[in-house]
């Protein structure tokens, strides 16, 4: 009697438990394409949260099609999917067409161009599930050109926006005072940082009311020879962009050899292998992300190897097409030591004027590459002073003469200019916050504009600017 008079109590908690179980998780297969962020929209939960349901899963990166994961819901009602253990119907590929053999070096976006077709339209075609894989020797079946395929328009263009590079948002006011609508996040791929911590910074910026630029490089400085994993990187920018930024930059400066193997320095392999099929990724997803070409160190250094001239470079970008691929054209001025708007007086400048030196004949130059057909977006800006330091690194005396005061006015002589202009989309400070200051290494605290005392002699000015 006693041990059938604690029987039913218990049992009925057991299925309490069970009902809640059942009520608040259900199982789900992982099918060829997933990422927990597209998992975890597609079920109105998070990263995080998912990751807590499956301890299994060690890397938020890598799952595998066939894994079972809770996925614990509530009551949110999934987005139909195709059931687990199904094969989807597959499309018809079109008839006709023409064979064509991969080559080294082959993307289908850059084949879809070259037969006047598009990526998708081959990818259907051949059966390709993965449009970031095809190998040397593959025979891919061209479909017959049709209507010559529209490029996604470019995100509404707002007018000028400008934003900071921060730490953080500890300093909320400080960008409001300066008229900030947007701030930048740099996240080196691949990175012990989890893509569930960058999806908590993306969600915060917009909780504040800022929009958000990523910018996706390397963690590796001077990469090895093929040193870089195209289809890894472009299978991240696909899980980046589930995240909902609203802009992302494609890499940075890859026109060094910090950035970008030496040796292999090249802007139709940019193009071909990073820019373009992060765009069509990108573009899938979300037409209304701006992307941004992955801003050029400005240099009139070029040996091939090590480096090439941003000029040199811009050029082959466009001669690779890559106006097709991105919505601005991403640019970095940080060397600067004189007024905006002058063109010579520059201390490092031997007297040949380079442009790299001067803020609007770099402008003129990045506007020219494309001939106007493309906004550009400064994506890193800002002017050097060591004022509360004690003194500069030696690759960095050409900012000596630089005061606090001409830091915050330049600053906000060249807003204006990029607001006046027709053609410059957003211009991002650097930057906002940074307290790293190396007197033989890097200065990134003497760029910054709220400085060591708290003060921001930039912030009013700017905001005047902006207001």
């Amino acid at each position: 009697m006693k041990k059938s008079r604690w029987f039913a109590p218990v049992l009925a908690l057991v299925l309490l438990i069970l009902t809640i179980t059942i009520a608040s998780a259900l199982t789900y297969r992982v099918t060829w394409g997933d990422t927990l962020t597209g998992i975890a929209r597609r079920f109105g939960t998070s990263i995080s949260t998912i990751l807590q349901a499956n301890p299994q899963i060690t890397n938020p990166n890598l799952i595998y099609v066939g894994q079972d994961l809770e996925i614990p819901t509530g009551d949110a009602t999934p987005t139909p999917t195709t059931p687990p253990g199904t094969t989807p119907t597959p499309t018809t590929p079109p008839t006709g067409g023409q064979i064509y053999i991969v080559r080294a070096g082959d993307t289908l976006s850059a084949i879809a161009r070259r037969f006047n077709t598009t990526v998708t339209a081959i990818a259907q075609a051949n059966g390709i599930n993965n449009i970031n894989y095809i190998y040397v020797g593959q025979r891919l079946t061209i479909p017959g050109t049709g209507p010559v395929p529209t490029t996604p328009p470019p995100p509404p263009n707002e007018g000028f926006a400008l934003g900071a590079q921060t730490l953080n948002l500890n300093n909320k006011a400080r960008l409001e005072e300066a008229g900030m609508t947007w701030i930048k996040y740099q996240y080196k791929w691949p990175s012990e940082d989890t893509l569930a911590n960058l999806e908590a910074v993306i969600d915060s910026a917009h909780n504040e009311g800022f929009k958000i630029l990523v910018t996706v490089t390397g963690d590796t400085p001077y990469p090895g020879t093929n040193g870089i994993d195209f289809l890894g990187y472009i299978d991240f920018v696909k899980q980046v962009a589930e995240l909902g930024p609203d802009g992302m930059e494609i890499w940075n400066e890859m026109n060094i050899d910090f950035e970008w193997p030496a040796g292999q320095i090249s802007p139709t392999s940019y193009v071909n292998n990073m820019l373009a099929p992060a765009y069509t990724a990108i573009k899938a997803i979300d037409s209304n992300i701006l992307v941004i070409s992955g801003a050029l160190a400005p240099t009139g250094f070029d040996n091939t190897t090590n480096a090439w001239s941003d000029s040199r470079y811009l050029a082959g970008m466009r001669n690779a097409g890559a106006a097709s691929y991105l919505d601005c054209v991403g640019v970095h001025y940080n060397a600067g030591a004189t007024s905006p708007s002058a063109t010579s007086g520059h201390p490092a400048d031997p007297g040949d004027r380079h442009y790299s030196w001067y803020y609007v004949p770099t402008l003129n130059l990045y506007r020219n590459a494309f001939s106007g057909a493309r906004d550009l977006c400064l994506t890193e800006f800002g002017y050097l002073t060591a004022e509360g330091f004690d003194g500069l690194p030696p690759g960095f005396s050409w900012a000596a003469g630089t005061s606090l005061n001409e830091h915050a006015s330049w600053l906000a002589e060249a807003t204006q200019i990029a607001a006046n202009s027709n053609y410059i989309r957003l211009a991002i400070v650097f930057n906002l916050d940074f307290i790293k200051y190396e007197p033989d290494g890097d200065p990134q605290a003497g760029y910054a504009i709220i400085r060591p005392d708290g003060s921001c002699p930039a912030c009013p000015l700017l905001g005047d600017v902006m207001n």
